[in-house]
């Protein structure tokens, strides 16, 4: 687990690099849209700014114009990928189950979704 300050070993910026593979469905000049690699619903895709953030506070701090980025690609993989009905989930910091340092939306879609927070 890195934290929320270290880039050199976050997956999620080695994706973005493209130095580690994964199955990418949509991206912006700012965000990149890829499948998790254990859904948790017909359609689990991960959001993420290309720019390392920590978590979510950190990235509306900072740069309110690249949530947004991140939350219209949300959109945009919804639309495509499913009905354009969806759940974005951001976890921030470990207690809330943030396990990769690097601001991640969790775009869940493609069945009638339960409520199950913890």
């Amino acid at each position: 687990m890195t934290s929320p300050t270290d880039t050199t070993d976050c997956l999620f910026c080695k994706i973005v690099a493209g130095e580690v593979p994964a199955d990418v469905v949509a991206t912006t000049e700012r965000s990149v849209a890829f499948r998790d690699i254990d859904p948790k619903a017909p359609v689990h895709v991960l959001v993420v700014p290309r720019d390392h953030h920590g978590d979510i506070a950190q990235l509306a701090a900072a740069d309110p114009a690249l949530l947004s980025d991140v939350v219209a690609l949300a959109d945009e993989v919804a639309g495509e990928l499913a009905d354009g009905q969806f759940r974005l989930v951001f976890n921030s910091g470990p207690r809330a189950g943030q396990s990769v340092f690097h601001v991640h939306g969790h775009v869940l879609a493609g069945a009638t979704l339960g409520w199950t927070p913890a």
